[in-house]
């Protein structure tokens, strides 16, 4: 009987200390770089591939580096054309388009041989490429015609010419690609196009030069980065602006988490990353990167954003 008790009693502190143990919050690490990647001279631009085993990034000369992000590997260098800034891969990862801003020209590789398999002419001063989200056409902002070449990607010719605002820089689709988000940087800007139509439906008042866009990945937000006023306009999913966010000194490029939550900037005159809690619309962290990080894109997996730095390097950032 008094065995049976102190049992009892035994069972009755173990089950009080498993009542009193506190209940411990996951601490999620911040963002930090974890490495830096060699790449060519001033690189610029960086897109994954779909299935985030490469990233391209475009070199201010003549070459893209591919590097292997398994391992943080250059593997090669592809020769382009004069002053490459901007890449974008199709999204069946088969094709990958690069904007050469000297020759008036994309180049396009193709992603299994890593070899220049055609070239398009498109407008004067070519700036950013974005493809369609089902891979049929890709837009390319011509900086100093003012327009934005629309090109079919099954014939590799220049299907259209639109005619936008003054200086467009950088294009953005929405995840059901009915819309396109041109930059129009001299103007502060933005140009909606139809793209069923190819007609210009609004013009939506920005910040001072902008030069980047991207989409949430739910589409009901875009953010655009204001170079001289150091802040991102917030566009809601009916074209108003509802919220300006101040980032660092002289942001270049915007690019968002694949769930949506982050957003991040690069500041290229503080060498740093801004972190957005996009339900806020707050900077939450600020991340040090290389010299004057030109732009920033997201592992499909989103476990790795890579920034290409004016110092020939790649800041590798681990996410939260």
């Amino acid at each position: 009987m008094t065995i049976a008790i102190r049992r009892t009693a035994l069972s009755l502190a173990a089950l009080t200390l498993m009542l009193v143990v506190p209940v411990t919050t996951p601490v999620f690490a911040a963002p930090r770089v974890t490495d830096t990647i060699n790449v060519g001279h001033n690189a610029s631009s960086v897109a994954f591939s779909p299935n985030g085993k490469k990233a391209y990034v475009t070199n201010g000369y003549n070459t893209v580096s591919v590097i292997k992000v398994r391992t943080g590997k250059v593997a090669r260098e592809i020769t382009v054309g004069s002053l490459p800034n901007s890449v974008a891969f199709s999204p069946d990862g088969k094709k990958a388009y690069v904007v050469c801003y000297d020759d008036d020209t994309v180049y396009v590789i193709t992603v299994a041989t890593g070899t220049v398999t055609d070239s398009i002419s498109v407008g004067t001063e070519p700036g950013l490429v974005a493809f369609t989200p089902n891979g049929e056409k890709a837009y390319v902002a011509n900086y100093s015609d003012d327009t934005v070449s629309v090109i079919n990607v099954a014939t590799g010719a220049v299907a259209d010419t639109i005619a936008v605002g003054d200086g467009p820089w950088a294009v953005a689709f929405n995840p059901s690609g009915t819309r396109a988000y041109v930059t129009n940087y001299n103007t502060g800007t933005v140009s909606v196009i139809t793209v069923a139509t190819g007609d210009i439906t609004d013009t939506i008042t920005v910040g001072n030069f902008p030069y980047s866009v991207a989409f949430s990945p739910n589409g009901t937000q875009a953010y655009v980065v204001n170079n001289q006023d150091d802040t991102v306009s917030v566009i809601a999913d009916g074209g108003i602006v509802t919220n300006t966010i101040r980032v660092g000194d002289s942001p270049f490029s915007v690019a968002f988490s694949p769930n949506g939550k982050k957003a991040y900037v690069t500041n290229s005159n503080d060498g740093t990353v801004s972190e957005i809690t996009v339900a806020t619309g707050a900077v939450t962290d600020i991340i040090t990167v290389g010299d004057s990080p030109a732009s920033v894109a997201f592992s499909p997996n989103g476990k790795k954003a890579y920034v290409p730095n004016g110092n020939n390097t790649v800041s590798v950032i681990k996410t939260r």
